[in-house]
């Protein structure tokens, strides 16, 4: 179980079976050869989720009242005996919109784009939502009162602010960008709580210094982007709460006990779900390649040596498969070694009761 340490360059067991993180992002593992390992990979999806919406609200106030500046002026006033009239007179100078009335774009509805959605529509803002891969529980979980968009387009055209909740792969990274921000209105205030490579660092510095965009707030510093104007950047604390901390590591204990005595998958980056629980004697857990006869090679096993299957679940994620043999009978390691040799096979595990 980990959080931010790289494994990147760790070596991998070969009795390695599982690696949960504490967390959403799972850059900082190597997923690729963990599947050609055989070993699952999960995260904790939704655990940080209340924490990263109400550090994105707090970024909505920030974006637009100047609150930061205005906190670092009054600073250079200490001992001034006319701090108090020296306030009023400049306080005009960080003067900022209200949220009320204005326009939020949401581009990601998981678990954390629908609370923001939902807080900023109470917050009296007219909340545009765009995910085209959005799933049944979030959509049952976001307002009726939030507008959907077709196109990320729309989201772009018609938002005062933007906020990103998206995960980091290829057809993110860098997906706020001059073509996109073009799209947007004039002095448009973007919001980026998902992950720092997703908004094009170039580009966004040159919508700051034209003005197409007013104001950037990031939980990722970088030193680019700590150099860039009108940018309030804060130092990852996204999910940096106590309790936040507390729930994405029980999850991940959750998830990795699971798998370790049932064979349960749930929230895998790299492998199907497959929740349901074990009701016979002997459990099979087989990776294996999403090739076509994998399940008549496999079953064909069992019937040869006429072993009865009880229950079979197959489910499948890109190029990885996973099967889940249920039995009453004794499974040696005859037979185990058999499908292990068949073509395809990555990893097979016994469970017994």
């Amino acid at each position: 179980m980990v959080r931010s340490a790289s494994l990147h360059d760790m070596e991998l067991g070969e009795g390695l079976l599982a690696i949960a993180r504490a967390g959403a992002g799972v850059n900082n593992i190597p997923i690729d050869v963990c599947s050609g390992k055989g070993v699952v990979v999960f995260n904790t999806p939704g655990a940080n989720a209340n924490a990263v919406k109400e550090l994105t609200v707090a970024g909505l106030f920030l974006a637009s009242r100047n609150v930061t500046g205005g906190v670092e002026w009054a600073k250079t006033l200490a001992g001034n005996p006319d701090c108090a009239k020296l306030v009023e007179k400049g306080k005009s100078t960080f003067e900022g919109p209200e949220l009320a009335g204005k326009t939020l774009g949401v581009i990601g509805l998981g678990a954390i784009g629908v609370m923001v959605a939902n807080v900023a529509h109470d917050l009296g803002m007219e909340v545009y939502g765009y995910d085209p891969y959005i799933s049944v529980g979030s959509a049952w979980g976001l307002s009726r009162k939030i507008r959907k968009a077709d196109t990320m387009k729309e989201i772009c055209e018609v938002s005062d602010y933007v906020t990103v909740h998206v995960p980091l792969n290829p057809s993110t990274k860098g997906s706020i960008n001059a073509e996109t921000i073009a799209q947007m209105k004039h002095g448009v205030r973007i919001l980026n709580f998902a992950r720092g490579e997703i908004v094009d660092t170039a580009d966004m510095e040159a919508a700051l210094k034209s003005g197409k965009v007013a104001k950037y707030v990031t939980d990722f510093p970088s030193p680019e982007v700590l150099a860039m104007p009108n940018t309030i950047a804060i130092p990852h604390l996204g999910a940096s709460t106590p309790e936040s901390e507390i729930n994405c590591a029980c999850m991940a204990a959750k998830e990795l006990k699971d798998y370790i005595e049932y064979g349960v998958i749930r929230n895998s980056v790299n492998l199907p779900n497959v929740e349901q629980l074990p009701d016979c004697n002997v459990r099979l857990c087989i990776i294996h390649e999403n090739i076509p006869n994998m399940i008549s090679a496999i079953t064909s096993i069992f019937g040869e040596a006429k072993i009865n299957i009880e229950h079979l679940t197959n489910q499948s994620k890109k190029d990885m498969a996973y099967t889940v043999i249920d039995t009453n009978s004794q499974v040696n390691t005859d037979l185990i070694g058999r499908i292990a040799a068949a073509e395809g096979v990555i990893r097979v595990r016994k469970i017994e009761r």
